[in-house]
């Protein structure tokens, strides 16, 4: 598989913009002063791609960036019913898989900041 292959899209939602300014706790078990921002940013990738891959791919699309921690999940495929003359039709849509990568403090993807 190809790098230009791996990466499908950017996905900006409200959480996925959330992500990007999320700030760490700096500080004992999680209690202490605010500290600096990790931006985290999400991706529909193949379906077949590994972790490995994804952040080659990150990596290689956008130059200079440092790429810290990859998690994936696959999405199942929902349900839908369309209805027509000759009855109801139920489809199940193609299951997919979401990345989320973990940039290096300081760093952001410009094309997805929203």
């Amino acid at each position: 598989m190809e790098l230009t292959e791996v990466i499908r899209y950017g996905i900006i939602t409200e959480e996925s913009v959330d992500q990007q300014n999320l700030r760490r706790n700096v500080g004992r078990k999680g209690r202490g002063t605010l500290g600096e921002v990790v931006p985290k940013y999400t991706f529909k990738v193949a379906t077949q791609a590994n972790k490995v891959h994804i952040r080659q791919a990150v990596e290689a699309i956008w130059p200079g960036l440092k790429v810290v921690k990859v998690n994936t999940m696959r999405m199942p495929g929902k349900a839908r019913s369309v209805r027509t003359k000759k009855g109801v039709i139920y489809k199940e849509a193609r299951p997919w898989k979401k990345a989320i990568v973990t940039l290096a403090s300081g760093q952001s993807i410009p094309e997805l900041q929203a």
